[in-house]
């Protein structure tokens, strides 16, 4: 089935995991670190202390998460998901009215947790779980909902910020977020019952029994695979993190307009919407396994524009380049964990993943703020990235075809 006809197989409930991925904007990284340079300059702090700060919050993000994200398994999806949104829109107040450096980290460890930890966690997990054979379509559909937070959040918050200030910024969204986003998350999720009881029936079938009994957590741990793709996993995450928390920084060395650069995030969300339908359809054709082999491959050239070239033309070449790697990231990565080991304890893995996913998040602010502030250039730290990604490349074109254990231990 194409793309398009399976719109209408479930659209609202489709539309939930692409809303549930779009409003984790106000927790990612690229949206925060707008205002960084502002939060910064309010408490007095440098590249390296708010990126400590933000690694903090985040590290605690990631240790809850492991706990928060397996609850999806056990509780229905619509009082997980209104808990969920109604935390992100008071910890977007939180961040308006924040009164010293040391609040900022139950703040953004709040935005992290709620936005970039389980609303994400939301719209993978649900697609995953509750779409079979059409799972990478499904997930390259709710994918969707963060390019286009890309798109249109960056440009408007930069003028918000230039109009009415940062607070007033944050101030505003929490407010939007706490009167309407869960009234509208429960209206997408209307029928969810239905859904449930039809993937219960379908777990008592002869066919898919081994499939949905799945491995569970402690045994996906003691499997090499796991070990021998998470380098692939997380280089996007924490690349992107980097260079995006700390975007301020690149448009500063390379003496480009903060507004220009934030609006080459159209560009990153139209070349990741592209990615993320191509795909879902690969997926679904071939496996995701497949695609780990070449999804960094478009950062590679990326980091190349930023490493020897400077002309304003290469952040948007920068951006479009890492968009093709971030759709299909978001797409491979939703389905990997269930074709792999199984939807039984999708969650439990599924969190543990987007746990190490968040902690790679908060160890790069430091790491690239602390080498900025050490006096390396961000063109040699695209370098060390690049060699990062060749590395785990290697690891799964080479390494991971020759280990190919069927069922789980035990």
């Amino acid at each position: 089935m194409n793309i398009t006809p399976f719109l209408f197989v479930s659209p609202r409930f489709l539309a939930f995991g692409f809303f549930a991925a779009f409003f984790s904007s106000f927790g990612q990284t690229y949206f925060i670190a707008l205002s960084s340079a502002d939060i910064r300059d309010a408490f007095g702090l440098s590249h390296g202390d708010f990126g400590l700060i933000y690694s903090c919050a985040t590290l605690a993000s990631a240790g809850l998460l492991i706990w928060a994200g397996r609850k999806i398994d056990d509780i229905d999806l619509r009082p997980y998901t209104s808990v969920v949104c109604a935390g992100l829109a008071l910890a977007c107040l939180g961040m308006a009215s924040v009164g010293g450096a040391i609040w900022l980290v139950p703040v953004i460890f709040a935005l992290r947790f709620t936005g970039q930890g389980l609303l994400s966690h939301i719209s993978t997990v649900s697609m995953a779980r509750y779409f079979d054979s059409h799972r990478g379509k499904a997930l390259s559909i709710a994918s969707m909902g963060y390019p286009l937070g890309e798109a249109l959040f960056p440009t408007l918050a930069v003028a918000l910020i230039a109009t009415v200030g940062w607070r007033q910024m944050w101030a505003g969204i929490g407010f939007v977020l706490l009167v309407a986003l869960v009234p509208f998350m429960l209206w997408l999720l209307k029928g969810h019952g239905e859904r449930q009881t039809k993937l219960e029936e379908h777990t008592r079938t002869a066919g898919a029994r081994m499939e949905l009994s799945g491995w569970t957590r402690a045994q996906v741990l003691g499997d090499v695979r796991f070990y021998i793709m998470l380098p692939s996993f997380l280089a996007l995450s924490f690349i992107g993190t980097g260079f995006f928390f700390h975007q301020v920084h690149l448009t500063e060395s390379k003496g480009w307009s903060l507004s220009v650069f934030a609006s080459f995030f159209v560009i990153y969300a139209i070349s990741q919407t592209l990615s993320a339908l191509l795909t879902g359809i690969l997926v679904d054709r071939f496996d995701a396994r497949k695609m780990m082999r070449f999804y960094l491959l478009p950062t590679v050239i990326g980091l190349g524009f930023i490493a020897f070239l400077d002309a304003p033309w290469t952040g948007a070449a920068f951006m479009a380049f890492m968009g093709l790697s971030a759709g299909s990231v978001g797409v491979v990565h939703g389905a990997i964990w269930a074709e792999t080991y199984g939807i039984a304890h999708l969650g439990a893995i599924k969190a543990m993943g987007t746990a190490l996913m968040v902690l790679s998040t908060a160890l790069s602010p430091p790491i690239m703020g602390l080498a900025i502030d050490a006096g390396l250039s961000i063109e040699v730290i695209a370098l060390y990235c690049t060699a990062y990604i060749i590395f785990a490349a290697g690891l799964v074109a080479f390494v991971l075809p020759r280990i190919n254990p069927k069922t789980p231990p035990g």
